[in-house]
């Protein structure tokens, strides 16, 4: 039998999540209409900079869930507007590396820090133990969204 109190908290963190999920979403809209970028492609720099090393399209595709048609696209997008560049994998010759371009990913980062000090005051009352459980619920939330992204591509119909 389900603890009524812990009953009603999920129910009201199932009500704040999709607050909160639709409120990011938004928020990221702006940002992408501020910048005159697509919100995809805003996510896929947030992605790129997030990464020690460059990625190849197949690895944007599967961080994002887009198929690699439409990651090629998205890449297409940025290199026109000089967000990121493609070059050869020193490594391995037939794979080609998208890295970004600092500077003109500067104007996207400036944005990005400039609103997120505002987005870190609330974490300011947080003890270091609350962060780190921000911290780990964050990661699990970011596996099981890719797992199920997963789970959903394969049950698409064919065309």
């Amino acid at each position: 039998m389900t603890d009524p109190r812990r009953a009603r908290l999920y129910e009201e963190l199932s009500a704040e999540s999709r607050r909160y999920l639709a409120a990011y979403v938004l928020f990221n809209q702006a940002v992408a209409d501020h910048l005159g970028l697509h919100p995809t492609d805003v996510q896929c720099l947030s992605l790129l900079t997030a990464e020690p090393d460059p990625l190849t399209v197949r690895q944007i595709a599967d961080m994002t869930g887009l198929t690699t048609g439409s990651a090629t696209r998205l890449v297409d997008r940025l290199e026109r507007g000089g967000y990121v560049a493609r070059t050869p994998d020193p490594t391995d010759r037939r794979r080609v590396l998208v890295t970004p371009v600092p500077e003109r990913v500067a104007r996207v980062t400036a944005l990005w820090d400039d609103l997120g000090r505002t987005w870190r005051t609330i974490l300011d009352d947080h003890s270091e133990d609350e962060l780190e459980a921000i911290i780990r619920h964050m990661r699990r939330g970011n596996e099981l969204s890719h797992s199920q992204i997963e789970r959903l591509r394969s049950l698409r119909k064919p065309d």
